[in-house]
């Protein structure tokens, strides 16, 4: 058994392999030459030097695990099943494929000093000493890793400009009346949000917006977004999707013999939500791996169809999400979305499809398992902030 890919969802499978009963070889290849971590706390404590690291607490060594740091995934031969690789072929008879996402580079700003991505422990310990010295800092999108890097920057005293080139903040993962309530926290943390302005060029110092606008940055933090890290599949005869994801099955299965994919690089078909999910969070990384591990070992896995859900802490507030929102036909807020803590519910007829919950971590412990079970929900009891959303149930 070869897991490519040392992330939590290629450590996840390895263990639950070893959980599940697997007897056999397992290997597990990492691109790092770190011991595999968890990634939240990068641009979290790790970048405030409140924690060294991230380490995952696993004893690869007692679960018999054959671990490979510092081993980059260059090709796969499917049809000789082998996994070719910087440190040379590896053979198979199953190979996870857990790869992730690697972030998108901003055009024209590659070698110019000063320009950061946050993804790994290496960008979070090189990120580390700019905090540390209240560099100006611009940060380019205002999306889930950039909210949450201009949080940490301002906490250690950084000026911060944040340049997004939509209306608003959140916009490729938000509807527009949900995200544009969020602006305001910029502002309320000390943080310069411009929306509407994109970067022109990056020079030594300094962002150049198209406009004209040259902004003093002392380091430039990119968060653009991410894409699976999939490049190397090229001709193996892997599928890729439209934004190439490897396209698996409902239990994690390619299209390939004896290949399967998990985590942020691999899209699976919902029945519950009737699409194909892609879905870049923790979560999912972390409960995937189970229905693989089930599948290899007894061959009759259930269908993997979960609630997708994820959290950011951003600007003193704690933002949780559950479900998918463009399978809703209806959106009901609950609470004030410019108080402190507001929850919005998506409504598919009468069943929650979703809901997003600012500072109510009960809307979302609750609203996660309705959402789970199917359950039939009168929309007025539902708008009322005050009620429990398990007790707003038709």
């Amino acid at each position: 058994m070869v897991v490519v890919g040392a992330g939590m969802a290629g450590v996840q499978t390895a263990a639950a392999l070893r959980e599940q009963g697997f007897d056999g070889t397992v290997t597990l290849i990492g691109a790092e030459p770190h011991q595999p971590y968890d990634r939240p706390p990068l641009s979290k404590a790790i970048l405030l030097g409140t924690a060294e690291h991230s380490a995952f607490d696993i004893d690869f060594e007692a679960l018999g695990i054959d671990l490979r740091l510092g081993c980059e995934a260059l090709g796969l031969r499917a049809e000789a099943h082998v996994l070719d690789t910087s440190a040379g072929p590896v053979p198979y008879d199953v190979l996870v494929l857990a790869t992730g996402a690697e972030p998108v580079r901003l055009p024209g700003a590659e070698g110019v000093p000063g320009v950061h991505l946050l993804r790994t422990l290496d960008d979070a310990e090189r990120l580390r000493p700019v905090l540390a010295r209240q560099h100006d800092v611009v940060v380019v999108g205002a999306g889930w890793i950039g909210a949450e890097f201009a949080t940490a920057a301002r906490e250690a005293g950084c000026a911060v400009t944040v340049v997004e080139a939509a209306d608003r903040p959140l916009a490729g993962a938000l509807p527009a009346e949900v995200a544009a309530p969020m602006a305001a926290w910029y502002a309320d943390a000390g943080a310069d949000l411009r929306t509407r302005a994109r970067v022109e060029r990056v020079e030594p110092g300094a962002v150049v917006l198209d406009d004209g606008t040259r902004l003093p940055a002392g380091a430039v933090v990119v968060g653009i977004g991410a894409r699976p890290a999939t490049a190397w599949l090229a001709g193996s005869g892997v599928e890729l999707g439209a934004h190439g994801e490897v396209v698996a099955d409902d239990r994690l299965r390619t299209g390939v013999p004896d290949v399967y994919a998990v985590g942020d690089c691999a899209s699976f078909p919902s029945a519950r939500y009737g699409a194909r999910l892609m879905v870049h969070h923790w979560d999912n990384a972390l409960q995937g791996p189970r229905t693989v591990a089930a599948d290899i070992v007894t061959g009759a896995a259930a269908a993997y169809d979960p609630v997708p859900y994820f959290w950011s802490e951003q600007f003193g507030r704690f933002v949780q999400y559950a479900g998918h929102h463009p399978a809703a036909d209806t959106t009901l807020w609950r609470g004030d979305p410019s108080g402190p803590a507001w929850t919005v519910c998506w409504l598919r007829g009468n069943r929650l499809a979703g809901l997003l919950a600012v500072g109510r971590p009960r809307d979302l412990a609750q609203g996660r398992r309705l959402i789970e079970a199917g359950t039939p929900m009168d929309p007025e009891l539902l708008a009322d902030p005050a009620r429990p959303l398990k007790s707003a149930t038709a």
